[in-house]
Order: C-alpha cells, then structure tokens, then sequence
C-alpha cells in the first residue's frame, strides 16, 4: 500500500530573499555562464541588477538570451547554434514556465549539439537522451507550471499543423530550484490566475492520478491547502492599482509559490489528467495560454471525470479522493460524497469567473473542430486520469466551455 518510485528532484531553496543566495550558487559551477530569461519580465524582477552586479564582482561571465512566448524546436535549435561555440559552467532559467522549459532543453543539448527534434515524444526517431547535459538553476517569476521541479521541457509548433510536446529526461532535472516569493511581485493580474490556476489544476490531478501515491498525495493536499488560502486574495490585490502588499499578500505569495512547487513536484512524479491532455493539443492548434486552458477546463473535467466513474466505476478511489479535495478547498465538512463532489466542481466554476478566464471560443475554437482537438488530446497526460473517457464525453468536456 505504500510502495512508490520517487524520481530524483532538484536541492530546492525556498523563501522570500533566497534569490540573494544565486550569485554564490552560481560561482560554484564556474565563471562563465548562460542566463536564460522571459523577453521582458527580467528586468521588473527585484534584485536583477543587484545580481548582475554580484556577477561581475565574482568575475563571472555571462551571456544572455531571452524567450518571448511558448519556446519553439527552431529556438531552441537556435540557441544551441548560436552557442556551440561556448563552453558554459551552467545555464541559469529565471522566469515562467516557457523561460525555464527553454532554459532546460538548451542546457541538455549544449554538450549534445543534436536538433531537439531528435528526442520530442511523439516527434521525429525520438532518440534516446544519453546526455550530457550543462548543469541547470531554475528560478521562477510566476507561481504555476511547477518546471523548476520537473524533468521535461514543453515545446511548441502553432498552427493547423502544430504540436505541443516534451522533450523529457531525468538528466534534464535542475541541479537547484531557487523560488522566492518575492518574484513573483511583478505578475500582472492575468498571469496570477492563469498560472495559479494551473498549479491548482496540476494539484488536483496529480491527486486523483491512476498513478498516485501516499508520498505525492501528501504534498497534493498540502498545495491545495496553500492555493485555496492564496490565489483569489493574491489576485484580488494585484488588480488594484498602486496599493501596496501587507503582510497578508506577501503571504499570499509564499503560498502560491509553495502551491505552484508542489505542483511540479507530484506532476513530474505521477502525472495528470483530462485537462493536461487536452491542453496539449489546445495549445498547439490555437493561441491559448496555457494556464487558461487548465483554469477554463478544470471544473467541467472535474465534473465530466465524476460523472463518468460514478457512471461506470463506482469504486474508483479518485471519487473519494474528489470529495476530501472538496472539503479542503471548500473548507467545509461534507456529509456525503454527492453533496462533496457538487460543491467542488460549483467552487472551480465560480473561480474560473471570479478570475475572468476566457471560454476557448475567445482564441478560436469553434464546434466544427472539437473532433480533431479529442483525436489530438490521448497523450501521456490523458494516460493517468482516473477513468479512460470516452471521446463523447471529452467532446461535451470541450463543449461546455467553448
């Protein structure tokens, strides 16, 4: 009963002021270094020229490249070339969740020097990784993805012929996790509930996961715990203008921030659901961020995912597991699991508007192409939801929220 696998995670420094330890971090691998950041985030981050500063008092170089939207194959490929000629000591990843899938899929393959083609699931000869990679520090600016603690690289292809896939290894696992807090005082009020909703929605379906397990189920109900007390006050603070923190909103971060480590943790160890799965294919054929797509998607998953196993496994574990995540995030003690599973899927509804995430019809999904979205959505993600849906029942998952 409590036998599990646990894969190897990243030295995780957590706290508000941690980001002040990276510099000393940093000079223990070498002087010459890659920075891997968003596009224009970086430079609102507290401390940033402070940290430059450090470098340069260390006599370390550096170099620096930064990722505008959701990293490409061809970027990646990019940089590596652009860089082949450099012999870096570490690749440091400061932002998002593309920053950082970016920052890790180039530090495996500056020693490699093959396209990223060669080693994407479900893309190519997929190739296995043997290696080796430049060591990795991941700092995150935003609280949601969870990819300083995992051990795949996101990419993406847009279009009618797009993809959305992973190049995935252990060796691609950071040497360290740095998350502090206080980065996260610059994410536009967008970015907070896009990405803390898909830290909730990383949490509650590596909660309820076919591959679950008491160590990840632990920290699951931890990060829910964390997410319910945070996410709508931290959101409710970042819309109004020019009001600064008190104590409670700088709490507020460590939560999320906690909530959106954890997330990456029991993701990486026991996988997803539906919404991930569907995310995959959303995110590739239309321009939908994808945190909207978990915080769009995850109530009806919910519900759709409930009514299958009540349907046609009515002893699935994942529908007492449902219920407990409702007592959590509803705060409130249920006397059946009907009443349970109602309130939770009513609360996932009420913060999908509270947080005003757009239906999928705002990026152009229209009901003619749902059939092609469900024939896309069967990845690994869909592989550990609870019930195997059927594609009717994905179809009306989409539906709802179109």
């Amino acid at each position: 009963m409590l036998n599990f696998s646990i894969a190897r995670l990243p030295r995780i420094e957590f706290g508000s002021g941690v980001f002040d330890k990276l510099p000393d971090i940093v000079a223990g691998y070498g002087s010459n270094i890659l920075l891997v950041t968003g596009a224009h985030s970086y430079n609102t981050i507290p401390g940033w020229q402070s940290f430059l500063s450090a470098l340069t008092l260390r006599s370390i170089g550096y170099s620096h490249c930064t990722v505008a939207d959701e990293p490409s194959p061809a970027l990646i490929d990019d940089t590596v070339r652009a860089y082949s000629g450099h012999s870096f000591d570490v690749v440091v990843g400061i932002g998002g969740g593309s920053a950082l899938d970016a920052a890790k899929a180039i530090a495996g393959l500056l020693k490699v020097q093959r396209s990223v083609m060669d080693y994407l699931e479900g893309v190519g000869p997929e190739l296995p990784y043997e290696g080796p990679a430049v060591p990795l520090i991941a700092v995150p600016t935003t609280a949601g993805t969870g990819s300083e603690a995992t051990k795949n690289a996101v990419l993406s292809v847009q279009g009618e012929q797009g993809f959305k896939k992973s190049f995935r290894h252990e060796k691609l696992v950071a040497e360290y996790a740095i998350v502090d807090p206080e980065l996260l005082s610059g994410c536009p009020p967008n970015v907070i509930a896009a990405n803390g909703m898909d830290a909730l929605t990383q949490l509650l379906e590596s909660y309820v996961s076919l591959k679950s397990n008491a160590f990840t189920d632990a920290l699951a109900v931890s990060g829910l715990h964390a997410a319910r007390e945070a996410l709508i006050p931290l959101y409710r603070h970042s819309v109004q203008q020019n009001v600064q923190p008190d104590e409670k909103i700088v709490q507020c971060r460590e939560k999320m921030a906690y909530a959106a480590l954890l997330s990456g943790i029991t993701l990486a160890q026991v996988g997803l659901g539906s919404v991930h799965g569907l995310a995959s294919p959303l995110g590739a054929f239309y321009p939908i961020p994808h945190g909207v797509v978990c915080g769009t998607l995850v109530a009806s998953a919910t519900a759709i995912n409930i009514n299958s196993m009540q349907g046609r496994e009515p002893g699935n574990k994942a529908l007492a597991k449902y219920a407990q995540a409702a007592g959590i995030l509803c705060q409130k003690h249920f006397h059946d699991e009907a009443s349970a599973h109602a309130a939770l899927i009513q609360l996932l509804s009420e913060w999908t508007q509270q947080l005003e995430l757009p239906r999928l019809s705002h990026y152009g999904l229209k009901a003619a192409a749902l059939d092609t979205v469900v024939a896309n959505s069967r990845g690994s993600s869909m592989k550990t939801n609870p019930i195997v849906l059927q594609d009717s029942e994905i179809r009306q998952l989409l539906l709802e929220r179109l």
